[in-house]
């Protein structure tokens, strides 16, 4: 099992982009959160075998229709070992 840290920036709150990446998480059977922050981006950390994770960090780069994504972050984190995906409130 990996975890990765992501941050979206772009047009990525108010367009269902946190939903939409948590549907996506469970159809890769992948667990973590996502986040809308402050300043803006979201907050993804998505926890899993490694294809899968990388799948989804994929889908991050694209995200749902209606967002445009300008760029991804994504650094190393340790496996927590979560059971699911969820959208956590803004931070």
């Amino acid at each position: 099992m990996i975890r990765r840290h992501a941050i979206v920036t772009g047009t990525v709150q108010g367009v269902g982009f946190r939903w939409s990446a948590r549907e996506m998480a469970h159809r890769l059977d992948v667990s973590g959160f996502a986040r809308n922050r402050l300043d803006g981006t979201v907050e993804v950390e998505v926890e899993g075998e490694p294809e899968e994770v990388d799948r989804m960090l994929g889908w991050l780069r694209t995200g749902p229709p209606g967002c445009r994504v300008e760029s991804v972050t994504v650094t190393e984190v340790a496996a927590l070992g979560e059971d699911a995906f969820r959208v956590r409130e803004t931070q």
